[in-house]
């Protein structure tokens, strides 16, 4: 599936695609999907910065941000839309709802030696170590 795309605040009915999409990647896949309560995406989609993509009327991918904390919560693309410029339109987006919020520094983490990893890095993100579980932390300034 390729071709133009749109970004759009996520709504409730987007849920069972956003689901699919965040169980079908195959780098930092949620080990305990229980970890990730409908109450907390609930309120990411109605309290925060939750925004998908779409295509031809489906969605392909979203990103999460908490506008309160600056933590880029979540970006996935559906694995068989990804390298066309999907993810990098979604972060921007979330990124500049983050700067409109206030802040003047974004940040994030995810798994080492994946392709999230370098995608971040090309694009500006600075590592600032890791967590206790092994996770990097990226920190990105909003220009």
């Amino acid at each position: 599936m390729t071709g133009r795309f749109s970004l759009r605040r996520a709504v409730a009915a987007d849920q069972p695609r956003i689901t699919s999409i965040r169980m079908a990647v195959t780098e930092n896949v949620l080990s305990d999907p229980a970890k990730v309560t409908q109450e907390e995406v609930a309120w990411y989609r109605d309290e925060a910065i939750f925004l998908v993509a779409e295509r031809e009327g489906e969605v392909v991918g979203f990103a999460c941000a908490n506008h309160q904390t600056a933590l880029i919560w979540a970006l996935f693309i559906d694995p068989g839309c990804e390298g066309q410029g999907i993810g990098r339109a979604l972060l921007d987006a979330a990124l500049a709802g983050l700067k409109d919020a206030g802040h003047r520094q974004a940040w994030l983490t995810t798994g080492a030696g994946t392709r999230a990893e370098r995608f971040y890095r090309r694009h500006g993100w600075r590592d600032r170590g890791r967590e206790l579980g092994g996770q990097i932390v990226f920190v990105k300034p909003l220009d």
